[in-house]
């Protein structure tokens, strides 16, 4: 489910508004693997911080945390494509709107799918209000991080 729904959201990045150069670009593939790396691992750090908080924190059973699990890799993995679109802050150039569309509107559903719980154990509204407080918290972390890296 978490691949239908980020499928969409990759093919609107084709769309997007982004600053282009004249001459062809040439890439520092160690400032990029540097920063896909720190990002990465920083990606999962994040991921095992919420298995953790679930189980060991509140206590939650596995179903619960499962569904938790889903929501938190949708949501930040669609924030990752608004870190990684620009080279200066996410906010410096503003995404096209189809991308805004796209993105928002895959986790409007996502979102319906774990509080109400289709194919999955419901998580309700304050747990899914949480995983995305957690979501964009680390997201704010990752975009500091790339701008360090930068």
């Amino acid at each position: 489910m978490i691949a239908l729904l980020i499928d969409g959201a990759i093919l609107s990045i084709a769309y997007d508004n982004v600053h282009y150069s004249n001459k062809p670009e040439t890439w520092n593939m160690r400032l990029v693997m540097g920063i896909a790396t720190v990002v990465s691992v920083i990606g999962v750090m994040d991921s095992f911080g919420m298995f953790y908080l679930g189980y060991k924190v509140f206590h939650l059973d596995m179903a619960f945390i499962q569904t938790l699990m889903y929501l938190k890799l949708s949501v930040a993995g669609h924030f990752k494509i608004f870190l990684t679109r620009t080279r200066g802050p996410f906010w410096s150039i503003r995404p096209a709107t189809i991308l805004l569309v796209v993105v928002f509107g895959k986790q409007i559903l996502a979102t319906l799918v774990a509080v109400y719980g289709l194919f999955m154990p419901p998580i309700g509204w304050g747990w899914a209000l949480m995983v995305w407080g957690y979501s964009l918290i680390w997201f704010l972390i990752n975009d500091l991080i790339k701008l360090l890296g930068l």
